[in-house]
């Protein structure tokens, strides 16, 4: 992608995806301002330069994008759009075929997190080698009036906001549990230079960081991730400060579907579902412990 490429990329991203959701009898996922999904772009080239790949046809429409990252473990595959258009010629498993080859030159796995609903994107990924792993709930709370105060849910008094010298010890605790090492992102999402973002760590009573949450909030992308955290409580704990922060806004977020207890104190507080996402992963992978909460704003995988 070129930098004067942006806005049809952001276009593409928000056309065919709203036209994916709408013709399948579900509500767009991109509404209010046009210019929102420039965000991808933004977020994603400040990370990783250069690592938007485009199909370009002959008279030089962009007919697909894909997103991807280089991190110390593995390469994520981040939003791939194919305008509508274009269905059906080939071109995501052509992006798809371009990423992969790139990430096995290197000698590392790719990631992604997939919609669970799109069995033409399920399809994809699984014929090119990907095999799903953790299923995620896509959750919102509506009523934010129902999520705990700080004083009645235990772990609260342990949070604190995110710090840059707290992003080594971030990333050490994501590949413990998760197998994935990504420094860098952590790193981004603290210093916010965009203003967009918040990051919050739990800690034990030693001081060391049982867990992390991330939140965006921005016409393109209002969600909570990504985070990990060593069990259910320092999950519901940190999920319940995030949230407490949006109580004009209704910010979704995945949370695994075998986190029993998690999911029904998500419940409990009114929580609803309005989509399902596997974790896919071509090559070696680490099966995950604790709880992980992936985002995709970038995707984190």
């Amino acid at each position: 992608m070129k930098a004067d490429e942006w806005d049809e990329v952001a276009g593409l991203v928000r056309d065919s995806t709203n036209h994916w959701y709408e013709s399948h009898a579900r509500p767009p996922i991109f509404t209010g301002d046009p210019e929102a999904t420039r965000l991808f772009c933004e977020v994603y080239e400040a990370l990783d330069p250069g690592r938007c790949l485009v199909a370009v046809n002959d008279s030089g429409r962009i007919a697909g994008s894909c997103f991807y990252r280089q991190r110390e473990t593995h390469v994520a595959l981040g939003i791939m759009n194919v305008h509508q258009d274009f269905f059906g010629q080939g071109i995501a498993r052509q992006l798809l075929v371009h990423i992969t080859d790139f990430a096995d030159s290197l000698g590392l796995p790719t990631r992604l997190v997939s919609s669970a609903i799109n069995l033409d994107s399920f399809s994809l990924y699984t014929r090119a080698g990907f095999v799903p792993g953790t299923a995620f709930q896509d959750m919102y709370v509506a009523d934010i009036s129902r999520v705990p105060g700080a004083d009645e849910l235990a772990g609260s008094d342990l949070l604190r906001p995110a710090t840059i010298e707290d992003a080594p010890a971030m990333a050490d605790l994501e590949k413990e549990l998760v197998g994935i090492r990504r420094e860098e992102d952590h790193r981004f999402f603290i210093d916010n230079a965009q203003g967009i973002w918040h990051v919050l760590v739990s800690t034990d009573e030693t001081g060391a960081i049982n867990g992390f949450l991330s939140s965006v909030h921005h016409p393109g992308s209002h969600m909570l991730g990504p985070g990990v955290m060593r069990d259910e409580s320092v999950a519901a704990a940190l999920i319940a400060a995030q949230l407490r922060q949006y109580e004009s806004s209704t910010p979704v977020f995945l949370v695994p579907c075998d986190a029993g207890n998690l999911v029904a104190t998500l419940y409990s507080w009114g929580a609803r579902n309005c989509e399902l996402h596997f974790a896919q992963v071509r090559g070696d992978s680490q099966r995950p412990t604790g709880i992980v909460m992936p985002s995709f704003m970038p995707e984190t995988g």
